[in-house]
């Protein structure tokens, strides 16, 4: 073979390889894939790759494929901010969904906005997370949104008078959802026998119960996550107490039934999911699901699942022109006009309200569904 014949080859390899190259779409994933949030990352990180399995088998957006450019943010704002920045500035993708929590957003999420970059949550429903700037989206549900709705339930279905609650004070989820729950307690005209607190990593809530066993309450209210909320029920059952549970979506993961098991029967949680939602969307998300990862999905999976086809929609508007910060700018301006149908029901956005007079994001427009622990796990509140 000729010098020249290899240098033509290896031109027309190059190029091939930057035409492939071209043909991605890169998005980017920031989600906690190990740590104590793990069980919510790595269950959005499915729900992602299901998706784009599905979006690339149809061909992909206007003939481009999806590609995932996943990074650990470990559930920690430090590294958030890490792979945030790793995101935008090295892997140059188009958008960025994550991270996983309230708190790590409230880090990072200012990076994406600063950058004109779309950040897009799948699992924030702390109050002011769409207030950090206007190409922050969410299609979480929030906190304010769900809890008042929840209790109301909780309130009919045991015909609650008074109630303690406990909650983490030191983290930004589990303190926005008890702002919100005592707010729709008040409205509601519900006493609070007792308020207690604990902090993140905390394994022994004994001293916080007894109090609260003490108080005598009819039900008792936990802005937790699912694996401190699945440890306060088993230890509130240890102390005699058989008081139904009142909780946020943090309660929506199978861990709370891996723990407590049928101990958290009577849990009220509010959720914009169910799995007994009987839509062809829902079936066909759990079924494929299923077939994928050997398990059945949650609420986090299917947020993600639901996302990624709305950012998809939004793309296939904005007919990518190659120039990133372009591109950037066009899908955040495409976003809000999106209306989508998935697993996790009928979907849209609506702008956050300013606190400050300055720009906003976008919040999920999306009705909360009420679910009730059953047999180890939740069924629709009839």
């Amino acid at each position: 073979m000729s010098q020249q014949l290899k240098l033509v080859i290896a031109s027309a390899l190059i190029g091939s390889a930057t035409l492939t190259q071209a043909a991605e779409i890169k998005i980017g994933v920031a989600e906690a894939l190990s740590g104590p949030a793990a069980k919510y990352g790595s269950a959005i990180k499915n729900g992602f790759n299901l998706a784009a399995d599905k979006i690339n088998a149809k061909g992909g957006i206007n003939g481009d494929k999806i590609a995932l450019v996943i990074e650990d943010e470990q559930g920690k704002k430090e590294e958030a901010i890490n792979a945030f920045k790793k995101l935008i500035f090295q892997s140059k993708v188009l958008m960025v969904f994550g991270p996983t929590l309230s708190n790590s957003a409230f880090a990072a999420d200012p990076i994406a906005n600063a950058s004109k970059t779309v950040v897009f949550g799948t699992s924030n429903t702390a109050d002011g997370i769409t207030n950090l700037g206007p190409f922050t989206f969410r299609n979480s549900v929030m906190e304010a949104d769900v809890l008042p709705a929840t209790t109301k339930a909780a309130i009919k279905q045991f015909n609650i008078k008074k109630v303690a609650v406990i909650y983490g004070n030191d983290d930004a989820f589990t303190k926005s959802g008890y702002d919100v729950f005592k707010t729709a307690l008040s409205d509601q005209k519900i006493t609070v026998t007792d308020t207690e607190t604990y902090a993140k990593g905390d394994v022994d809530f004994k001293a916080q119960l007894t109090k609260i066993k003490s108080s005598t309450p009819d039900a008792i209210v936990c802005s937790c996550l699912a694996e401190e909320a699945a440890n306060i029920i088993l230890q509130t059952r240890s102390l005699g107490m058989r008081q139904p549970f009142i909780g946020g979506n943090g309660f929506n993961s199978p861990k709370l039934f891996d723990i407590a098991k049928d101990a958290a029967d009577n849990t009220l949680m509010g959720s914009p999911w169910s799995a007994e939602n009987p839509s062809t969307a829902n079936k066909q998300f759990m079924a494929d699901y299923k077939a994928k990862y050997g398990t059945d999905p949650d609420q986090f999976a299917a947020q993600a699942y639901d996302a990624l086809q709305i950012v998809a929609e939004g793309i296939q508007k904005i007919k990518l022109s190659g120039d990133l910060s372009k591109d950037r700018i066009a899908l955040r301006d495409a976003l809000p006009g999106i209306k989508f149908e998935g697993a996790t029901g009928k979907f849209s956005f609506r702008r956050a309200a300013s606190k400050d007079g300055k720009e906003t994001g976008y919040d999920a427009q999306q009705d909360a569904i009420v679910n009730i622990a059953k047999g180890g796990k939740f069924v629709l509140l009839k």
